[in-house]
Order: structure tokens, then C-alpha cells, then sequence
């Protein structure tokens, strides 16, 4: 699918995919965005103060010694390594000069106004773990090991976010943390950008990967990426043809296909889990508002898709629900659905649960798993990814799991157990 991409945080200056945004002028929300930039840079700094000593032997944290610089089309940001930017929507470091700008205009307003003052936070710690990485390294990695360390560092700084340390953002909430990764998914490469090209930063679905690690296992872990140990999954498209249609087949072709590729994949699998063979799982279409009869549906998309464990079939709304998940998202979120179906029978087939919090993120690692499949198989005749399918199905698991009632997992938690099991298999599921 074809998306224009935020680009923030490069270690030079990186010019943005064009956008369109409604004038600012006389809009409050440039100056609500100034005051959160200068909190979030004020508590970053905070943070890196006490992790830094850590990261380098003991030694002492210099704060960045070039200012914080908010500019706009009138009031360009100053000159890096000698060379003066033209006006884009973009936040970047300068190694050089050892500054952080960002554009007060358009860029930070809309990201708060649209995602909430925490992306802005994330933002800046992005920028923040550049000027880490020029003072202890590494000054060797490709472009995207550099980018995808410093949404780890974002990551470290957001987790101690979580754990109430930061002044600047307190009671950080579930919906909230999940309205960050919403806002996350804009500021990634266009799909089938190499991740060796020069300034790429990476898929949402490795972004996104990146900054959980940090949350998950801190600073330290971030400090060990390098092109050797880093999982990029991020491909260019092979064929013009795939490019021209971002990759997505037809809405009923892509049904078949992966409805098709799940079945095949359970009876492979399957036996792995229990022991026992897979029985052929039936998937039903229906109207919407005219589900089939099913005593005790296991829902998933609100109750729009189901597996049904009394007649041992699945369902999901094909007049509304699987046609706008095709053409608002892209093949893949179809995917994303027929893979959270099956394995919501795979896991019930097993006598586990399913409608609990770790039933549920069991069953997100199991359709990872056969992701997963489908992304390292060699058979070239067979399905495969498309650059952005990942990126596609980490958009539908935010709309179907985003936090609200403060019930079940977030969708935070939910993108972390499908992306084990897209990047370990089967075995990352067992549990």
C-alpha cells in the first residue's frame, strides 16, 4: 500500500515524502506543542543523566551542547555541517553543530494535535538517542541500525515513562500508549524502500519492534545494535508489477489465497502443538448485521469476525469489514483477521483458553507464527510477503485491539506477541 511517510530522526537532515497539512497560523496548537517539546527534552535529558554513565564506562552525561531550535518556513533551523536546510516538515540532530530542531509549524502541532503530547515525547527522545549515539557510537552502522537504536533509546526513555519516574508526562494510560504506536505507524519508510538505502529508517513493524525492546529490556540492549544482530524484515518490491499495486491482490483473490495458505499451514503445524491432525477449519461469509448462529461466539474486529467452538467454524463479515480492512489498510490486514481466526480454533482445538489476557496474546503469537511461515519459506511460487504487508498487519491489530475500556490486552501488548511469533516461529507459542 501506497503511504506518504513522516521521516523523523535523522542523523542528517532527512527531506520528507510531500504532505498536505491546513494552515497553522492562527491556530493555539503550535504553542501547546513548544511547551511540550521543551518538557519532553527537559525530562529526556533527566533520563539520560541517570542511564548514561551506564552506557559509558562511568563517564559523566554532557547534555547537548547546541540548543533545542524550533523553526518554521519564515525561521529556518540553523545550518548543519555547514549546509542550510530548506523548510520541511521533519525533526532532526545535527552530529555536527550537536543541536536537535524540529518544525513548530506544522510537524509537532499535528503529531500532538492528531496522536497526543506522548509521540511528541517519543520524538524527541528519538532525537535525544542520536546525540547518545555521537557521543559513545557506534559511527560504523548502516543508516537503519542507527535509526531503529535511537527509537530503542525512545523506547528506554518511554519505559521509565511507564514506571511514573518522568515530571514532564504522568498517569500515561494504556489508550494513550496505544494512540503513540497508532501515530507511530506514519513516521516509517515508504514500503519497499531497501533498508540498505541511504536514510532508511524502516518498516512500522521494525520501528515499532525496536521501541518495545526498549521498553521491554532498557538502554543497554539498545546499545548493542548493529547491522549483525539487528532483524530487519523490511524488502524491496521484485517486480514492477508488484509495485505498481503496492502488492495487494484483489480483495476476493486475497481472501481465497490466505484463507487457503492458513488451512495448509495448521496442517503442517498443528500436529506440532497436540499431536493430533488438523481438522479442515470451514470459513463462513457473511452479511453485516447477519452473523451465523453460534451460541458462544469468540469474537475478534468488535464482534465483526468470530470462531465459533460449538460448530467449530470461523466468520467474519465480508459486506463491511473484510473489504474496508482491503482497501483502508491493504491485503494483509485481511491476513492479519484469517490469521487471528485460525488461530483462535487452533487454540480452542487445544482446550485453551482464548478470551483472557494471555489467551488473547497466545493467539496473537500464533498468527505471528504463521506469519512467520509465510515470510521465511523458499518456494517462490508459493504466497509470500510484500513490502508493508507487516506494516499492514501490525495497522490491524490497532484496529482491532486498541485499549479502551481498560480491559484485556493493549494493543502494545498484542503488536509484541504477534511480532515473537512473526520473528521466532511456532516455538515462541508453546507456552
Amino acid at each position: 500500500m501506497s503511504v506518504k511517510a513522516w521521516l523523523f530522526g535523522a542523523v542528517v537532515v532527512v527531506m520528507m515524502a510531500a504532505c498536505a497539512f491546513p494552515s497553522l497560523e492562527d491556530d493555539p496548537a503550535p504553542q501547546r506543542a513548544s511547551g511540550t517539546v521543551t518538557s519532553a527534552l527537559k525530562d529526556v535529558e533527566r533520563f539520560w543523566g541517570e542511564q548514561f554513565p551506564e552506557l559509558a564506562d562511568g563517564q559523566a552525561f554532557q547534555p547537548i551542547k547546541g540548543g533545542y531550535h524550533p523553526y518554521t518556513e519564515s525561521d529556518p533551523p540553523p545550518p548543519c555541517g555547514g549546509q542550510q536546510a530548506d523548510y520541511s516538515p521533519n525533526a532532526f540532530y545535527c552530529p555536527d553543530q550537536d543541536f536537535i530542531a524540529w518544525d513548530a509549524q506544522t510537524l509537532i502541532p499535528s503529531l500532538e494535535a492528531d496522536y497526543g503530547p506522548a509521540l511528541v515525547g517519543v520524538v524527541m527522545a528519538h532525537e535525544y538517542g542520536h546525540a547518545i549515539q555521537a557521543r559513545i557510537g557506534p559511527d560504523d552502522q548502516p543508516t537503519v541500525v542507527l535509526e531503529q537504536q535511537a527509537d530503542c533509546y525512545a523506547g528506554a526513555w518511554l519505559a521509565d515513562v511507564l514506571a511514573g519516574r518522568s515530571k514532564a508526562f504522568k498517569k500515561l494510560s494504556a489508550e494513550q500508549l496505544d494512540t503513540t504506536v497508532a501515530g507511530l505507524l506514519l513516521l516509517r519508510d515508504q514500503p519497499g524502500t531497501p533498508a540498505e538505502a541511504d536514510g532508511a529508517h524502516g518498516n512500522a513493524f521494525d520501528r515499532i519492534r525496536a521501541l518495545q525492546e526498549g521498553v521491554e529490556d532498557g538502554a543497554g540492549q539498545c546499545a548493542k545494535y548493529r547491522a549483525n544482530n539487528l532483524p530487519v524484515t523490511e524488502v524491496p518490491f521484485s517486480t514492477r508489477r508488484e509495485a505498481e499495486t503496492g502488492g495487494d491482490l484483489p480483495y476476493d483473490d486475497a481472501v481465497q489465497a490466505l484463507a487457503q495458505d492458513a488451512q495448509s499451514y495448521w496442517q503442517r503445524t498443528y500436529p506440532q502443538l497436540t499431536g493430533d491432525q488438523w481438522q479442515q477449519l470451514p470459513v463462513q461469509a457473511f452479511e453485516a448485521g447477519s452473523p451465523p448462529a453460534c451460541e458462544r461466539p469468540d469474537a475478534s474486529a468488535g464482534g465483526a469476525a468470530f470462531y465459533c467452538p460449538d460448530g467449530d467454524f470461523a466468520a467474519f463479515d465480508t459486506t463491511d469489514l473484510g473489504p474496508q480492512l482491503h482497501s483502508r489498510i491493504g491485503d494483509y490486514a485481511v491476513g492479519m483477521l484469517l490469521g487471528d481466526l485460525f488461530a483462535r480454533a487452533a487454540q480452542d482445538r487445544r482446550g485453551a483458553e482464548t478470551r483472557d489476557k494471555a489467551g488473547q496474546l497466545t493467539v496473537d503469537c500464533l498468527a505471528g507464527s504463521w506469519t512467520n511461515d509465510v515470510l521465511t519459506r523458499q518456494d517462490q511460487d508459493s504466497l509470500r510477503l510484500s513490502p508493508g504487508d507487516l506494516d499492514e498487519a501490525v495497522s490491524a491489530l490497532l484496529a482491532f485491539g486498541r485499549a479502551s475500556d481498560g480491559n484485556g490486552p493493549t494493543a502494545f501488548d498484542r503488536i509484541a506477541s504477534y511480532r515473537s511469533g512473526v520473528l521466532e516461529g511456532l516455538p515462541a507459542c508453546r507456552a
